[in-house]
């Protein structure tokens, strides 16, 4: 079997001390847990290496058959920490190399140590603990908003009620209490859980044991999940300017890390409404305003809608339906640069009187007389 250094690999000297050993196996495991390093192959390989090698020098007797022979296996085939080939089936132990004789060399001391190794139980297969959990940032949370048009013009602050969680102040994160190792209760012991996407049905490692099918003792204050639910007030500004979609970020207002990671971020999606008058398009506000035939022809000057009262806009004389008015910097202010901001663009529709008097129809009638021209013409119309 390919023998590997698991000093080397944890970074100890041989005369590491058990704290010394852990020290070193929860700062590496910090570093390549899958959660910190997702789809980095390399990464998860190193894991497992790092796992493997504080299996063997946590466990005193393990770590003591690994100093003797440089490898561990748990079982006593060829690969036996007890020394390659000595239990190769019907050819029994090989005893060469050690030493019988009372008095002998240091030999005959490591023949009785690994027996009496043997027969206290180190042969007996230990099953790995499950790996502590390393701290993990929460996950955020998305809630949408409505507001009115001119909410979104002006912004907006107000409280809203935010179900997110925190972390557990029991067990500060672990999901257990750190007791025994019992059989995982969300996949009964499989390691895998079943997941349904419409029609197809698939499984996945489970997360409450990390796929180990085992886990300590969950703690009974927040059932394994490191974290409780809480209902809270949470003061939201939304800025000047926002339009539906717009995402604004809460810091720290999202679900709660575990072992004292931040907690995730809350954003606020909005939804503005409609308007009766006006319509957007970026930071820009359109509105149409209706005029009579004798403003468009002879000029006025009239009072114009904006979304912070009225405005007065200059209406020349020949003014046509559809003309178009901008009223500078009267439109949303930018979410980039707040002290920019977009225009109002008015357009004018001639609308004629309901009701046209006998009256009105002879002035109608010499006007047609004095103003004898065929808009059509250009179209080759009569």
């Amino acid at each position: 079997m390919a023998k590997k250094d698991y000093y080397q690999i944890l970074g100890v000297k041989k005369d590491a001390k058990a704290d010394d050993v852990k020290k070193a196996y929860r700062k590496l495991a910090r570093k390549y847990h899958p959660d910190v390093n997702p789809n980095d192959k390399t990464a998860e390989e190193k894991f497992k290496e790092i796992q493997e090698a504080n299996d063997v020098l946590s466990d005193e007797k393990k770590r003591k058959v690994f100093d003797r022979f440089g490898y561990y296996a748990d079982n006593l085939n060829v690969d036996s920490p007890y020394g390659a080939g000595t239990a190769s089936g019907a050819g029994g132990f090989d005893f060469s190399g050690f030493n019988f004789e009372p008095g002998g060399s240091s030999s005959s001391s490591s023949f009785r140590d690994i027996f009496s190794d043997l027969f206290s139980g180190a042969g007996t297969r230990r099953e790995p603990e499950p790996p502590r959990p390393l701290p993990k940032k929460g996950t955020d949370i998305e809630m949408p908003l409505a507001l009115s048009f001119e909410e979104s013009f002006t912004g907006l602050t107000t409280n809203i009620t935010v179900n997110r969680s925190e972390q557990c102040s029991r067990c500060q994160g672990a999901g257990d209490t750190g007791g025994p190792v019992v059989v995982c209760s969300t996949c009964k012991g499989t390691g895998e859980v079943q997941k349904s996407g419409g029609r197809l049905q698939f499984s996945q490692a489970c997360n409450d044991c990390n796929g180990t099918g085992r886990r300590r003792q969950p703690c009974n204050l927040c059932n394994g999940k490191g974290v409780t639910p809480k209902a809270e007030q949470v003061k939201v500004r939304i800025p000047a300017g926002v339009d539906t979609g717009s995402r604004v970020r809460i810091p720290k207002k999202g679900h709660g890390g575990r072992l004292g990671a931040e907690p995730g971020d809350l954003f606020i999606i909005t939804n503005v409404g409609k308007h009766k008058f006006f319509m957007r398009k970026g930071e820009n506000i359109y509105v149409t305003v209706p005029i009579t035939v004798p403003e468009a022809t002879l000029g006025t000057k009239l009072e114009v809608p904006t979304v912070e009262g009225k405005a007065h806009l200059k209406i020349p004389a020949g003014t046509e339906s559809g003309q178009k008015f901008r009223l500078r910097e009267r439109g949303f202010p930018s979410l980039r640069n707040p002290n920019l901001r977009g225009d109002q663009f008015v357009e004018v529709k001639i609308t004629l009187p309901r009701v046209i008097s006998e009256e009105t129809k002879e002035i109608l009638r010499q006007f047609e007389k004095a103003n004898p021209e065929n808009p059509r013409r250009a179209m080759g119309l009569e």
